[in-house]
This record gives structure tokens, C-alpha cells and sequence, in this order.
């Protein structure tokens, strides 16, 4: 049965808040319920939070404390693994919400186990992904661990049908607070990149440059001038962009930075929720996508035929349990563990131009495992294949062509 607000009195909860105005009216409204509240909020690396300590400065005049936790070096690690798997969903969307509930619940809810919290309260609607992955996520690591949803409460709201009750409310309270005007938009970023949705993006006569780049800028408003950038891979993850080591987040730091500048990772997608309804996002994913293009380049070189099929279905099956919330599934784990395998020999160096949000190839090297080789591919006399082999081939493949028109199979 799923909790309500009145039932919460003397117990003690987690809440996890972004510290915009749904997160004070809860944690508000909690307290005046009588719950023993104890705020949480999760430093990902979030492009579009100038300091993730305000977000305890705005959390503050309602009573409560925030505990900020850092989830940098996960949300780095998934993004990489994410990478790895050449892991995107509907319309090449490269999961960036999906990655960052994944890290943001398992390490919260590590945090309110400590502090002896007996139940997490989340923020996110009774209509969208991001209810059952906070629940999913809190189960598998918490089962005894209760979930508050107060937008599935029908007490709450009833008492909260809108932003102008909220600041009403805050206002008893001392806590000033304004509905704002209308958004074009709503954002939700990470480290992995931002989505964009809701408001006028629901409108599919509403174009999708209404949305302002938070990551770099859209590819008409790119410098008119190519940008090389070379990124080094060692089995399937990149270890350097420009000749320059770094660690899993910073290099994607810089690749955010690189990529934004030109243009690139901006896509558009009506994607297939969790719950069977569809939904519109803009995404804005620079660094995931740069880095995703230059390592397909480098399976291209190393996987064969079948292993390139095999590898394309268990990609698409992360991309899709990502998504609903299934990260650390057992299933999710042999996947990534076969992926890993097929990676093992993607290591080499790519070069890459960035175009007005265009990715061009120029240069592979140092791909020791690589099945390409010039004299067989090469159409003019070679020490490679011998053409005259080809007859044979040629020959037991239309054995099969010629049954298929004999059975009538095929029509003239």
C-alpha cells in the first residue's frame, strides 16, 4: 500500500530535493506532518548548477538539513560503461537521466541506511520513468526501506494542485517563494548530459530549437571552421582526448566542452516510456556522443560480421534496461560482461573533425587488432585476396538463388 502524508508522523525521512519549489513544499510539508526530515541531493557533475551547494542554501530556510552527496566518480563510471555499450535508446537518446538515477539512488539510499532512515521520499510525477526507477533502485538496495511519492498522493495533491498553493503554503511559513511565469521547458542534467521536455515541447508543431543549449550551442551557431580533436582508447574506453591523460570525469568534462563548442549531441526523440506512454525530449549529450562516434569507428575496425550483430543486440538491450531502471540487474551485468569482451580489442587512437554539429572521420591508428586489411580490401591488383577465389563462392551462392526460383519463391 502506498503511503500518504498523514501517515508519515515520528518517522524518519530521506528526501531527495533539487531545492526548486516542489522540493521546499514537501520538505515543509513533511515537517508540519511531523516527520523527522533529512534532505538529500546528489553532486553529478550537473552542467547546469553553478554550485551544488546552494542547492542546501535553498533548502535551508525550511528547517532542514542537506546532505550533498558526491556521486562524481560513479556517474563517470557509468557514462563510460554506458559508452562501452554503445548503450542509447529511442532516437539516440544516450540515457543521461537513466544513467544518473541509477547512481544517484544507490548511493543516496547508502547514505540514509547509515543515518538510519527508514523510508525515501522522491519528487517525481505519477506519470513519468523517473517514479519507478526512484523505487526500483531504493528496493533493490533497501527492500525494507519504505518509498513516499507525494505527487501520487491524492491527499497532497488535492492540497497542492498547483506552483500558486505552493508559495501560499511556503508563505504561512515564513519561506519566500514565486510560482514564476510559465517555462518553455523543463531540464533535468548530469554529468552524461541534459533533457529537455514537458510545457510547449509537449506540441509537436512546437520546433525543437525553442530549447537554449546549456552544454554548448546549437550547430547554426558553431564556429564555421573545423575542429580536430584525437581521443585514445584502450579496450573500450578512452584514456586520453588530445594527447592529454585524464581521469573518467574529466575527460568527459573536456569532451562535453569540445563537443558542445561545435555543435554536436543535440537530438530529438518521441521515445517509449516505462509506464507504455509516450514522450518528447530534446537531449543535449556532447561528450557522450563524441565519444560513442570515435569508439564505433574503433569496433568497426576490430569486430566481425557476427560479433558486429551480436554486439548491436546486447547493446540495444542495455540501452532499453538502462532506461527502465534495471542498471544493475543481474541480466544488465552478463550483458555489459559480453560487451566487455568484445571490447577488449578496441584500443587504438581516432581523429575526428567537429563541424556545425557534424562528426567527421579523418584518421585510425595504432588499432593492433584490426581485421581491416588494405590489400584485401583493395580493388586494384593486390598481394590480398585473389579475385579468381571468388568463383566458388560465387557459385554455392546461387545454388541457393536458383532452388529459391525453381520453389517459386521468387517471382520474375
Amino acid at each position: 500500500m502506498a503511503l500518504t502524508v498523514n501517515e508519515l508522523k515520528g518517522r524518519r525521512i530521506g528526501v531527495c530535493v533539487s531545492g526548486g519549489l516542489d522540493s521546499k513544499t514537501i520538505a515543509m510539508r513533511l515537517r508540519q506532518a511531523g516527520a523527522d526530515v533529512l534532505c538529500f541531493t546528489a553532486d553529478l557533475g550537473q552542467p547546469d548548477e553553478k554550485d551544488i551547494r546552494d542547492v542546501a542554501k535553498k533548502m535551508a530556510p525550511c528547517g532542514v538539513e542537506t546532505v550533498i552527496v558526491d556521486c562524481r566518480r560513479e556517474m563517470a563510471e557509468a557514462c563510460f560503461r554506458t559508452i562501452l555499450a554503445e548503450a542509447t535508446y529511442d532516437g539516440g537518446y544516450w540515457n543521461s537521466t537513466g544513467i544518473g538515477r541509477a547512481v544517484t539512488v544507490k548511493k543516496l539510499v547508502g547514505e540514509m541506511k547509515r543515518r538510519g532512515i527508514a523510508v525515501l521520499a522522491h519528487g517525481a510525477t505519477g506519470r513519468g520513468n523517473d517514479q519507478m526507477r526512484f523505487e526500483r533502485y531504493t528496493h533493490q538496495f533497501a527492500p525494507k526501506m519504505a518509498v513516499y511519492a507525494p505527487w501520487r498522493d491524492a491527499a497532497l495533491l488535492s492540497e497542492f494542485p498547483g506552483r500558486t498553493q505552493m508559495c501560499e503554503f511556503l508563505a504561512k511559513h515564513g519561506i519566500v517563494a514565486f510560482p514564476g511565469g510559465k517555462k518553455r521547458y523543463s531540464t533535468d542534467g548530469n554529468l552524461a548530459g541534459l533533457s529537455h521536455e514537458a510545457e510547449d515541447l509537449e506540441s509537436l508543431e512546437t520546433a525543437m530549437t525553442i530549447v537554449e543549449p546549456t552544454m554548448g550551442v546549437w550547430p547554426m551557431k558553431a564556429p564555421a571552421k573545423v575542429e580536430s580533436v584525437a581521443i585514445d582508447f584502450v579496450k573500450g574506453r578512452a584514456v586520453a582526448i588530445n594527447g592529454e591523460k585524464l581521469a573518467p570525469f574529466d575527460l568527459l568534462v573536456a569532451a562535453n566542452r569540445i563537443a558542445g563548442r561545435n555543435g554536436i549531441g543535440l537530438s530529438h526523440a518521441l521515445e517509449n516510456r516505462i509506464i507504455g506512454t509516450k514522450s518528447r525530449g530534446v537531449y543535449e549529450a556532447p561528450g557522450m556522443t563524441l565519444l560513442g562516434q570515435a569508439l564505433r569507428y574503433v569496433y568497426q575496425a576490430v569486430l566481425d560480421k557476427r560479433a558486429t550483430t551480436m554486439f548491436g543486440e546486447l547493446s540495444r538491450f542495455v540501452g532499453v534496461q538502462i532506461y527502465e531502471g534495471r542498471y544493475y540487474d543481474l541480466a544488465t551485468e552478463a550483458a555489459f560482461a559480453a560487451l566487455e569482451t568484445y571490447a577488449k580489442h578496441a584500443s587504438g587512437t581516432v581523429e575526428l573533425g567537429l563541424y556545425k554539429g557534424n562528426i567527421l572521420f579523418q584518421s585510425l591508428t595504432g588499432v593492433k587488432a584490426s581485421l581491416y586489411f588494405e590489400a584485401d580490401a583493395s580493388m586494384e591488383a593486390s598481394d590480398g585476396l585473389n579475385p579468381v577465389s571468388s568463383q566458388g563462392f560465387a557459385e554455392i551462392q546461387s545454388v541457393e538463388a536458383r532452388s529459391m526460383a525453381k520453389a517459386g519463391q521468387v517471382k520474375a
